[in-house]
């Protein structure tokens, strides 16, 4: 993590939520799916917002919950409570990938499953290029902006190296020791207040 330090300087902890931000959660949600999150937001818009938790691995291996699909050694992410029995997934390959939507110049959101398939197959896929999720996280129209203004979130933005090679049990706390001042403070809040 020291290292990770070093390399990522997040400038601001004042954004307002855009399609590439990431979404860090106050250290007290009790949430399931957002206690200590970080969330890639792929869409913010004036219908809603929708994107995936980064940091919340699952124990199960990928081809153990993700059948039909080639052999591929990589894990898999809650990615937040809605269609929890449907795959998404973030990549880097770009129009590599058929139907792949830009979130940032680097990141791209979801496209053709045969043509992931395809990279797999072919050796392009790996763990520097793709996450894949089980679920998603989004909000309807206003519900992030009232949430933003309970201070439940934090908007900075996202970096795809950050994104893919942080160890996403650290992610959280790395981002809000980068933040500084009172935020790297929230690390040292237990998780659970009532075992203070």
């Amino acid at each position: 993590m020291g290292e990770s330090n070093k390399i990522f300087q997040i400038k601001s902890n004042r954004l307002e939520p855009s399609k590439g931000k990431l979404l860090l959660s106050e250290p007290l949600m009790s949430d399931y799916y957002f206690g200590r999150s970080v969330v890639l937001l792929a869409e913010h818009n004036a219908e809603g917002s929708f994107g995936v938790i980064l940091n919340k691995p699952v124990t199960a291996k990928f081809n153990d919950v993700i059948k039909d699909f080639p052999k591929f050694s990589t894990s898999i992410f809650i990615g937040g409570p809605v269609e929890t029995n449907k795959l998404f997934y973030i990549h880097t390959l770009g129009e590599q990938i058929t139907g792949a939507l830009k979130i940032t110049n680097d990141l791209y959101w979801g496209g053709d499953l045969e043509s992931v398939k395809e990279a797999i197959y072919l050796g392009l896929a790996s763990n520097d290029n793709f996450r894949f999720f089980i679920g998603y996280s989004g909000w309807e129209a206003t519900q992030l902006n009232t949430e933003l203004k309970r201070n439940s979130w934090i908007v900075t933005n996202a970096e795809k190296d950050y994104c893919f090679r942080v160890r996403p049990t650290e992610m959280w706390e790395s981002f809000m020791k980068n933040l500084g001042g009172k935020y790297s403070y929230w690390t040292k809040f237990p998780a659970d207040p009532n075992l203070n």
